[in-house]
C-alpha cells in the first residue's frame, strides 16, 4: 500500500487517512490507486464491518493535485485519453464505492474542496469538524465536477443550491453544511476522531447482514419505484429473518439485555 494512504484497524473498523498533508491531501495517482484497491479489498473481508476515511494534518483532501494536472495536461493530447484517465483511475473510487455495501464515514477534520469533497459525499455517513470548510472548487480552474459531485450534491441539497455552489465555488461552513444536509454530525475538531470512531464501532458492533441489506435497499429504492422497492425489501427481510442475529435480537428484547450479534 502506498504511503500516500494509510491504512489502521480498530477491531472491526478500517481507517483510510489520505496522507499527502504538505500537499492537504491533494491526491495523485498512487493514492488515487491505493484506495481503489484498499476499498475493492474491504468489500470482500468479512472482519471490516465499517470503514472511516480521513485526512492527514489539517485537511481533509484539497482534490487533485494541480501540478500533477498541468503536468498531465502537457502529456494528454487527445481527450479520449484524458476521459480514460478519469474513469480508470479517479471514478474507480466512486465506483468501488458504488460496490461497498458496508457503511462508509468520512471525518471531514479540515477544508474538502473539488473533487475532495465530492469523495466525502460518495460516503454514507459525514462528519465534519466545526473548523472544517467545503467548497466545489472546480470552477476556479475552469473545470466541471468530474468525480461525482453533479450526481451525489443534488441528491442532498437539490438542483438550484447544488448549481448555485458549482457555479461560484463558494466555501461554505460546518454549520452551513449541516443546514443544507451535506453533512449528519457537526463536532468540534478536537473530538471528531473519537465521535466518528464511536459511531463507527457503534455500527460496527451491529446485525452486519441487516446493516449492509439496509444500506442496499436504501440506495436501491431511492432509484425505483415503490413496488420494485417493495418487493426488494420483502426479499431483503425475508433473508435476514433467518438470520441468527434476528434470533438473538428477538430473545435479548424478550430478556432484556443487550444483543450479542455475530455477524451470522
Amino acid at each position: 500500500m502506498a504511503d500516500e494512504l494509510l491504512m489502521e484497524r480498530s477491531g472491526n473498523v478500517l481507517l483510510l487517512t489520505l496522507n499527502r498533508p504538505e500537499k492537504k491531501n491533494a491526491f495523485n495517482l498512487a493514492m488515487i490507486d491505493a484506495w481503489a484497491q484498499a476499498l475493492v479489498e474491504a468489500r470482500t473481508d468479512p472482519s471490516v464491518h465499517v470503514i472511516v476515511e480521513t485526512g492527514a494534518g489539517d485537511a481533509f483532501c484539497s482534490g487533485g493535485d494541480v501540478s500533477d494536472m498541468a503536468q498531465r495536461t502537457s502529456d494528454v493530447s487527445q481527450v479520449v485519453q484524458e476521459k480514460n484517465f478519469l474513469f480508470e483511475h479517479i471514478h474507480r473510487i466512486a465506483l468501488a464505492l458504488e460496490d461497498l455495501d458496508k457503511p462508509v464515514i468520512a471525518a471531514i477534520n479540515g477544508p474538502a474542496v473539488g473533487a475532495g469533497m465530492d469523495l466525502a459525499m460518495i460516503t454514507d455517513l459525514r462528519l465534519m469538524a466545526d473548523t472544517a470548510r467545503l467548497s466545489e472548487g472546480y470552477v476556479k480552474v475552469g473545470l466541471v465536477p468530474g468525480d461525482g459531485g453533479a450526481y451525489y450534491l443534488p441528491r442532498l441539497v437539490g438542483i438550484s443550491k447544488a448549481l448555485e455552489l458549482f457555479w461560484t465555488g463558494d466555501f461554505i461552513t460546518a454549520e452551513q453544511a449541516l443546514q443544507m444536509g451535506i453533512v449528519n454530525h457537526v463536532v468540534p475538531k478536537e473530538s471528531l476522531m473519537d465521535e466518528t470512531m464511536a459511531l463507527a464501532n457503534r455500527i460496527a458492533e451491529g446485525p452486519q447482514l441487516a446493516i449492509r441489506m439496509t444500506k442496499r435497499a436504501v440506495y436501491q429504492s431511492y432509484r425505483s419505484d415503490l413496488r420494485t422497492a417493495l418487493d426488494l425489501i420483502s426479499s431483503h427481510l425475508a433473508v435476514v429473518s433467518s438470520s441468527k442475529d434476528h434470533e438473538e435480537g428477538v430473545r435479548a428484547f424478550l430478556e432484556k439485555r443487550k444483543p450479542h450479534f455475530t455477524g451470522a
